[in-house]
C-alpha cells in the first residue's frame, strides 16, 4: 500500500504475511510437503542501495511495516523448518512487473501512454526489477534444484535499469516517443520533500539493486525473458485492454 489507510498497519501486515503464512506452513508440514518456498521481498534488506547491491546475507534493515512483516515471516519460517525438518527456500524479489501490474509501475506506464512530458531525464539511478515470467521460472527451479534448499536468494532480470532507460523501454514497447525533460534531480527531491512525498520520490530517484549472481552461478539459472520482452508483455493490456478472442 503506497498510501497506507490501516489504523495499525503493523498488525494488518503481520496477520497476512506472518500469521497466515505460518498456518499454511504448518498445514504443509502435516501433509508431508518436503520443500516450502516463501516469496519474501527485497524490502527486508532496505529501500535503497549506495555502493553495492543487496545480498541475501546482508544484515536486514526493513524500513516499513511491509518489510518488517516479511522479515518476521522469514525468521518464523526458519524456526519452523528447523523444528519440522522441512526444506525452506526464501526468495526476495525486487519490483515485479508484468501483465496486470499495479501501483507505481502501472501509473508510470499510464503516464508514458498519455504522452505527458516527464521531468526525469536527468535521473542517474540503477534499479533491479524482475519480470513476472522470470520470477515464476525461478520459483519453479527452486522447487526442484537440490542446491536451492536452506538458502535465501535474490532474483532479478539480471539487467539493472535507470529510470530513463525504463521509461524509454516502455515508450518503445508502446510505439511512442519517450518524452523526458532534463530537470535536476536535486530539484525533484526538494520538491517532493516540500510536498511530503520524499518516500514516493525515493522509489523513483534512488538506486535499489540486488545481487543475482548466486542464483546464476550456484543454481545455473538464466532468466528466460529479456527485459524488452517483459516490458512488451506488461504494456500489452494497456494497448489492447479488450482483446478479441480467436475465432
Amino acid at each position: 500500500m503506497m498510501q497506507e489507510q490501516a489504523a495499525d498497519p503493523e498488525a494488518v501486515y503481520r496477520a497476512m504475511n506472518v500469521d497466515a503464512t505460518m498456518r499454511l506452513a504448518e498445514q504443509a508440514a502435516a501433509q508431508g510437503v518436503r520443500r516450502f518456498i516463501f516469496v519474501s521481498s527485497v524490502k527486508v534488506n532496505g529501500e535503497h542501495t549506495l555502493s553495492q547491491p543487496f545480498r541475501a546475507n546482508d544484515p536486514p534493515a526493513p524500513e516499513d511495516a511491509y518489510g518488517r512483516s516479511k522479515l518476521a515471516a522469514e525468521l518464523a519460517l526458519q524456526a519452523w523448518a528447523a523444528r519440522t525438518g522441512t526444506e525452506l527456500v526464501i526468495v526476495r524479489p525486487p519490483l515485479v512487473y508484468g501483465p496486470g501490474v499495479r501501483a507505481n509501475f502501472l501509473r508510470l506506464m499510464q503516464l508514458v501512454k498519455s504522452g505527458v512530458p516527464l521531468p526525469l531525464g536527468n535521473v542517474r539511478n540503477s534499479r533491479s526489477v524482475v519480470a513476472l515470467g522470470n520470477l515464476v521460472d525461478f520459483l519453479l527451479l527452486c522447487a526442484s534444484h537440490p542446491g536451492a534448499a536452506g538458502a535465501t536468494w535474490m532474483v532479478s532480470d539480471n539487467r539493472d535499469l535507470s529510470l530513463p532507460e525504463l521509461i524509454t523501454l516502455i515508450a518503445t514497447a508502446m510505439g511512442r516517443p519517450a518524452r523526458l525533460l532534463p530537470v535536476p534531480t536535486g530539484l525533484l527531491a526538494a520538491g517532493a520533500s516540500l510536498l511530503g512525498r520524499r518516500a514516493a520520490a525515493g522509489r523513483l530517484l534512488d538506486s535499489l539493486q540486488v545481487d543475482v549472481r548466486p542464483a546464476l552461478d550456484r543454481l545455473g539459472w538464466t532468466p528466460p525473458l529479456d527485459v524488452e520482452t517483459g516490458i512488451r508483455l506488461a504494456v500489452a493490456p494497456l494497448l489492447n485492454p479488450y482483446p478479441i478472442a480467436d475465432q
